[in-house]
Order: structure tokens, then sequence, then C-alpha cells
């Protein structure tokens, strides 16, 4: 559950009457846009808000990922984890402007996922699976009936393979939407076709940000959306708005303080002519749906419930008068009419009832006893209501298939607790839902709630405060989670378990050349010298189930939430030889890099700001981690004597970072070296692709450990990104790679002697390589240790 304060601060941040305001502007217009996008953050906020603030329109972001491949500025949350922290900040980014969610992909394990960088569209359809990519997309259609559809990106060279993919099933999901012979078992889910009516491309390049670098520009604008004004409720512009909501996918980095903010959208519609708005053709008002006097009665209503705001009893009056008229309407639709317009009036009646709800000042508060359960076991749903003008209530839980049903009842005290149970064979799963409803309803639990009002029984959402999540049987965690054995592998490593149990309760079958111990504490791993090369996963059970590791991650813009998966103990077994070297790590807080020296055996010290500010004297190598130019502003006042300590004799190694992470070319490292970007110009995206040795004899590759070809394989993802492309003629590039068919790229790694000491610097993805045990990846990390 939320703490008090929590929940004061939360409601506090969402006023009533600006609610209301949102609630209404929902009955604005009939219509429904969808933007297409590749990742959480790639949906056009600022236009958005526009569609949905000015214009009335029903909101819709259609992402094919969980963005489980990306970076994380704000943590150590990789893969999986990621993908549930992004999912939530696509949740409140969605929430800031009233947006419906439509997810493609369903997490890492899914098809459709966040594999890293492409430059390919075709590439990329191919990991996803074009057929299911589009079938995806088709029933996204299918569902949400958008009138109007817009890709944030264009299919063009230069441009993200996902972001290329994406818009290439956009348009190709257009004609399969509305062919009643395309996916047939959408119809037995009630998913019935539909037509697209308007697909629009963006008149605008979406290179020139540093991360892409379109080659073919844009399409000429036959259209613009312009935005008049400011939200009423919150005074903001509305490309403010937009970037309010952007500040949700803070762990991207995302929202910016702008000014002036954008003002207009250019778009161009494919297969048309210029037009002097978005809307020209489209139906803009419940009476150009059918030629009926109730439809007609409806919008004179709704347009004075919207300009009776904020009077509640004046806004109800009218809403219950277009209630009536929309009712009336829905019964005399033609059958043609119905199969086009039935769900605008469906959709509308339920905005009516939450915007009735607000305007009754009907305040209902849904929590959990506790917000994650194992199966088989029971919680408590504790509903508190004040029921402003509602003359009676009733509160339905809707449990979902994870959760016995429990039947709707009636309220008559201002706190209900119902108990509920889940379901004894309820699998523990992620926060991966399929889509994510503005009017609510989301989560493996939610309530509807009935209130009488003036005679009317109307219907409203309310989403539990904190979703409910299952919690595997035996949740579990070893520490270390990991080992790393240098061959041949010798010598007894203790494992502790957390929560403590009795270790006779656990087991994991063992490769020759290691044995288990159990002890009261916990585990003993024996390693013996037969111990082949390799990584070894072993699973985990604990009285012969699996057992699970429970993430937990919380942050203040996205709540509490876990990432759950099967709990093994890996085991990496490799030719390794680490220097002499006293080694001080610097950490962005967004890698595991100095956790990964600490099981390599390098002991490094940790250079918190006070260490760094201290002496530096007794070091022989730092390693700055990725990011911390931009993270770490101890580290760019400590950068003069980290230069002179350079100068004196010390190797620096830095690590990945983008050119906007605190790094000047001429300042930060200490000699000239530009970091390239775009980022798409200056990656190489195929973690197969071959590797040249330009000098194998090169300290850094000659030893501890001779590194080869053989180094480079198994590799994950990618190989690196953000290569440096200028350098001072001091540096050496050791390494050459391409993407096929591209010039070969000098920048993965290049070091400089300065003075007594060296500067080496890296933009290959090591501190992936290492979370994936990447034998490789350590072997060149240990090389890196090495004094200057």
């Amino acid at each position: 559950m939320l703490t008090s304060r929590e929940r004061l601060r939360r409601q506090a941040a969402t006023p009533h009457l600006v609610a209301l305001h949102n609630a209404l502007g929902r009955l604005g217009s009939p219509l429904t846009a969808m933007n297409t996008g590749a990742h959480p953050d790639d949906e056009h906020n600022g236009m958005l808000a526009t569609l949905r603030h000015q214009y009335g329109m029903r909101i819709v972001v259609a992402c094919s990922t969980r963005g489980e491949g990306g970076q994380n500025i704000l943590g150590p949350e990789r893969g999986g984890a990621l993908g549930v922290l992004r999912s939530r900040e696509m949740e409140e980014a969605a929430r800031v402007i009233d947006a419906d969610i439509a997810w493609l992909g369903h997490g890492p394990d899914d098809p459709v996922h966040d594999f890293g960088f492409s430059k390919s569209g075709p590439d990329t359809l191919a990991r996803w699976g074009e057929e299911r990519t589009i079938e995806r997309l088709v029933r996204a259609y299918r569902q949400f009936r958008p009138d109007i559809v817009i890709p944030t990106f264009l299919d063009v060279p230069g441009q993200h393979g996902h972001h290329r993919a994406m818009t290439q099933a956009a348009e190709t999901a257009l004609a399969l939407a509305a062919d009643p012979t395309a996916f047939l078992e959408h119809a037995a889910e009630g998913l019935l076709p539909w037509r697209v009516s308007k697909y629009y491309l963006p008149a605008w390049s979406g290179g020139g940000n540093g991360y892409y670098d379109d080659e073919v520009p844009p399409p000429a604008a036959t259209t613009s959306i312009l935005a008049n004004g400011s939200d009423t409720a919150t005074g903001l512009a509305y490309d403010r708005l937009g970037e309010v909501s952007r500040t949700n996918h803070a762990s991207q980095n995302m929202g910016h303080w702008r000014h002036p903010g954008e003002q207009s959208w250019a778009l161009h519609l494919v297969g048309g002519a210029a037009e002097a708005d978005i809307t020209a053709g489209l139906p803009t008002r419940l009476a150009d749906l059918a030629d009926l006097a109730e439809l007609a009665q409806a919008d004179a209503a709704l347009a004075a419930a919207i300009a009776a705001f904020p009077n509640g009893h004046a806004v109800l009056k009218h809403l219950i008068s277009a209630r009536a008229a929309i009712r009336a309407a829905q019964g005399r639709l033609t059958e043609t009419a119905q199969a086009l317009h039935g769900h605008r009036l469906a959709r509308k009646l339920a905005e009516i009832d939450t915007a009735m709800a607000l305007a009754a000042n009907i305040n209902v508060l849904a929590s959990l006893s506790s917000a994650d359960v194992a199966p088989g076991a029971s919680l408590d749903l504790i509903v508190e209501i004040e029921p402003g003008l509602a003359e009676a209530i009733e509160i339905e839980p809707i449990t979902g298939p994870l959760l016995h049903p429990v039947a709707a009842q009636s309220v008559t005290e201002p706190t209900t607790v119902l108990s509920l149970q889940v379901r004894t064979d309820a699998p523990a799963g992620n926060a991966f839902a399929p889509d994510w409803q503005s009017l609510g309803g989301n989560g493996a639990l939610s309530l509807l709630v009935h209130a009488e009002i003036a005679g009317e029984r109307l219907t409203f959402a309310v989403d539990t405060e904190e979703p409910l999540q299952v919690a595997p049987p035996h949740p579990l965690q070893l520490a270390p989670e990991a080992l790393i054995l240098p061959l041949p592998a010798q010598g007894r490593h203790g494992i502790a378990l957390k929560p403590e149990l009795d270790p006779a309760r656990l087991s994991l079958s063992t490769p020759p050349g290691l044995t288990l111990e159990r002890s009261g504490a916990g585990l003993v791993l024996v390693a013996g010298p037969q111990l082949q090369a390799g990584r070894h996963s072993l699973p985990v059970t604990v009285d012969d189930q699996p057992a699970h590791i429970v993430t937990p991650i919380a942050y203040p813009h996205i709540g509490r939430t876990r990432f759950v998966r099967p709990l093994t103990l890996d085991v990496l077994a490799l030719d390794l030889t680490l220097p002499s070297s006293r080694v001080g790590y610097v950490g962005g807080g967004s890698d595991r890099v100095g956790q990964w020296l600490a099981r390599m055996g390098a002991d490094p010290v940790i250079l918190d700001a006070d260490a760094l500010a201290g002496s530096l004297s007794g070091l022989d190598t730092i390693v700055v981690g990725i990011f911390a130019y931009g993270t770490r502003p101890d580290l760019a006042a400590a950068n003069p004597r980290l230069r002179d300590w350079v100068e004196a004799g010390g190797h620096l190694v830095t690590l990945y970072h983008r050119p906007s992470d605190g790094w000047d070319p001429d300042a930060t490292p200490p000699r000239h070296l530009i970091i390239g970007s775009p980022s798409l110009r200056w990656r190489v995206t195929n973690p197969a692709a071959p590797v040249t040795m330009l000098l194998p004899d090169h300290p850094l590759l000659a030893g501890p450990n001779r590194i080869t070809a053989e180094d480079f394989a198994g590799w994950d993802k990618e190989r690196g990104l953000y290569f440096a492309s200028d350098w001072d003629k001091a540096y050496e590039p050791l390494l050459s790679m391409s993407d096929a068919g591209e010039v070969p790229l000098l920048g993965s790694i290049v070091s400089a002697p300065i003075g007594k000491g060296r500067h080496t610097h890296t933009s290959l993805v090591l501190h992936h390589q290492l979370d994936r045990l990447v034998p490789g990846a350590f072997r060149l990390m240990a090389n890196l240790l090495q004094p200057a």
C-alpha cells in the first residue's frame, strides 16, 4: 500500500477541477488518432496533446517494444527489468496527456522486443516476425479503430531500423485491417474489420538529433496541426504539456524546457492532397455520423456541459441530456451506420459516465492490503468512497484470470473491505499488459463502480492505486548470483541465500568440476580443475519447484513495481589473467562494471565523491563508467586533477559515453577526442561483425591476455556505439570493425601515451557483455586495467 504521505501527494497532484476539465475535454470530438512508434518515448507528445486537448480527439500510442534493449541513466535496471520500468514510464506519460496505449510486444521473452539497434526495417521485422508484427498492429487498429494514423518516424536510410520497421508495418496493416478475410481469428474476439480514413507521414526529418541521420528529405507537407492557445485547466501550452508528459521517460533523460515550444506539426497525407485541417472530410461532431435529430441534440448538450464548467450541477444536467439523446440515437442507427459509428457512441457514453462521476464529486479509492501476493494467498481490496451526489453505489471487482471472482455488492459504509483469493495456478508474471486504458480498468484487478444519480445509473472504472502482481512461490536471491572463475578453477566459493532458508530445500545440478555443499548459512560451491571453460547456467529449485529472483523497481515517477525471472546460478569459467594493478572505479550509477571488476578479482576502489576528491596517487588505473561524465558533477570538477594524474603516470580508461554526457572533446579527455554523432553513423550493430586487430602486439591487446578474434565471439546485441570519430594524433586505434557493406570504423578503442601515463577510450559495449558473461569481454577488460 502507499504510505499516507504518498497517497496525499498523489491526490494533490491531480486536482478535482483539472480532472473534470479533462473529462469534459474528451467529449468534444468523435475522432481517434493513433501515433505509432517502436519504443516508449517515441510518441510525439506535444502533437498528441494538441490533438487531445485542443481538438478533443481520443489519442492512442501504438508501441512495438518495451524499450528493454535501451540504456538507463537512473539506475541498474537492464533487459527485462528496464522493460518493466519503461512500460510504467509510458503509462505515466500517457496519463499526463490522456492517451491510451496499444502494446505490440510483451517483454524480453516475446519475439517482438527491443534487441538493441538495427539499421534496417526488413532485418528488424525478420527478428520480430513480420507477419506477427503486422497481425498485432492490425489487432490494434481493429481494437481502437483510429480514424487517423501517424507514425513518428520515416522509413528512410539513416533511421533506426526499429522505427523503419514500425512505419512499414503501420502502412501494411492499413489494408489488412479493413480486409474481412485477414486474420479471421480476430472476429472470435469481437474485433471487426476497420478502415483507417487517413494515414499521414511526418513532414519533418527524424535526423539531426544526435542519434539518427535521415538520408532522404521528408515528404512535402499537405497538412499542419496548429496549436492555438494553451490547455485551459493547467495553463500549459500544448507542447509544454507534452514535455511534462515526456519527463516520465526519465530513464531516457526525456523532458526538456523549450522556449518557445513547437506550435505546429507538418504532416504529409499519403495518397491525398493539401487540406486546410487534419479533420477535413472526417466527422467532427456526433451529428456528422448520421442524420438524426437526437445526435444534434447530444452535440448541443455536450457543448452546454463543457461551457458550464466548473459548475458541477449544471454539468450533470447537460450530460444527462446528452446521455439520453445518444441512447435514443443508438436504437435508430442503420446497420451501415452502426458498423461505422457504433463504437463512437459507445465510447462517448463511457466518457460521459466518467465525466458525470467527477461532476457529481464521487471519489473512489481502491487499495490492496498487499500488492504482491503468492498463488493461493488471500488479500483484501479496500474501497473508500466519498459518494458526493450519488444516491446509491455498487462496486464490482473485475478480477480477471488470476483471481477467483467476487460478486458485486451495494455499498452503505464509507469503507468496504472485500476478501479476494489468488488462484493456486496463477502464474507469476511481469507488468507487460497488452494495453493501457485512459478510462481505467487496467491491471490484474480493477473496479467497476455503478452509481445512481437523478435516476440515472452510470458506470465507470477505477484502478487500484498500486497494480496487483502475483509473487513467485519461491522468491530467492543468491549472493553472488554469478561467479567468475579463472582456469584452472580451484577453491571454495560461499553463496548466501536471501532470504535465509534451509539449504536442504534447495538444489541445483552441477557440471563436472563443480561440487555443491550445503551449510547452515547457505551453499558452498567447490571448483575443481576438471571444470570446462564456458558459461554454466545452473537452474535453482526449492522443494523441487523452480525458484525465482525478484528485482524490485521503485522510482518517484512510477511508484513501485518489480521484475521476476527464473533463478539460476551462473558460473563463467575462462582463461583469465589479471594484471598487477591497483584499480579505481568511477561509476555513473547506470552500469555494473564495478561489481564485475570485483568478481574478476580486481578489488577496485569505488571512487565516490569524497574518494575522488582525495589522493589518487595510490591507484595505477582508474576506470570511468558509462555516462559518468554526465551524471557525476564531482567527476567534472575533478577532471583537471585526473588529467594531472594521467600525466604523472596513471592509466585513465573511459567507457562508452554519448556526446551529451558532459563530454567536451577538448576538456574531458586528456587530449582532443570527439565522440561520433549521430550515433547511427558511428556504431556497429551486428554483434557478430568481424573484428580486425590493427595493432595485435599493442600492450593492451598482447597481455596479460592475448586478445584475438575469438574474444569477440558470442557478443550480444551489438559491438558498440558512439565510436570516436576524430582524435589527437597521439591516439592509436586498436581495432577495426563495421556492419556489412559499410566503411570500417576505427574508433572502438583508441589509446594514447600522455606524459608518463595513458588514456584509453572504448565505445565497445563492454558493460553489456559483462552482464551477459561473455568471456572475451572479461579478458579485454582485464587488459584495460593494466598500469600505464
